[in-house]
């Protein structure tokens, strides 16, 4: 009896731990196709006519994108979206992508629903290394201006004053822009666990070793190419 007991003990025991790791391969999976979607979202933008200036990539200290980011509303507006952060390493190298989340609202004269790719360039990195503090707000916590466009722009572009962030989005909808002031970001605890296999401090992500990750490896290779 003991033995048919310890069985199904065995048994009920291997079908939980089969369940965990399925949901754990699952989970990482997602978190994948999200670095591949960023990645798609720098390839899309090197390839546009009006895109970042060269000048303005070369000094970035670190990035977020957020690829699909939900901007809606009627009168009071909403948005959400999850991307992942980078920065840039003192040897020109950039780090592990870090996952975030942003959300915000604003009020105002809108109307309509739209899906926007979503870049942010930094000017210090440690803007977003201190991101493991606490949340911080664009346009509060961080100046925050729409960026230069045209890949020639020269040195006398708008990068040169005060603003620490600058943003470039692309979309097909009704809105004919958008505004992040307000919005805020945080680190996605629950996705950096499920893609880095264990709890990380966003700290420790960004000055980890680089990650064997083949989506990381060309996510990396992709944004060092924009030039």
């Amino acid at each position: 009896m003991k033995t048919i007991h310890s069985l199904k003990f065995k048994a009920a025991l291997l079908l939980c731990l089969s369940f965990f790791f399925s949901y754990a391969a699952s989970a990482q999976e997602k978190e994948e196709q999200k670095i591949e979607k960023a990645t798609t979202v720098l390839s899309d933008f090197a390839k546009m006519k009006e895109s970042i200036p060269s000048d303005l990539i070369a000094v970035t200290q670190g990035i977020i994108i957020v690829p699909k980011m939900i901007n809606a509303g009627f009168v009071v507006g909403g948005k959400r979206g999850k991307g992942i952060a980078m920065v840039k390493k003192a040897d020109g190298s950039w780090s592990n992508p870090v996952f975030i989340t942003l959300t915000g609202g604003s009020i105002g004269a809108q109307i309509g629903f739209q899906a926007v790719d979503l870049v942010l360039i930094f000017k210090h990195s440690n803007s977003l290394t201190d991101i493991n503090k606490s949340s911080f707000t664009l346009g509060g916590d961080l100046s925050i201006a729409a960026g230069p466009v045209g890949r020639n722009t020269t040195a006398n572009t708008d990068y040169k004053l005060d603003a620490e962030v600058y943003s470039y989005s692309r979309s097909k909808g009704l809105f004919a822009g958008i505004s992040l002031n307000g919005a805020s970001l945080d680190i996605d605890a629950k996705a950096n666990k499920a893609f880095y296999g264990k709890a990380l401090s966003s700290h420790t992500i960004f000055k980890a070793a680089n990650s064997d990750a083949e989506v990381v490896k060309e996510l990396k290779s992709t944004l060092s190419a924009m030039k």
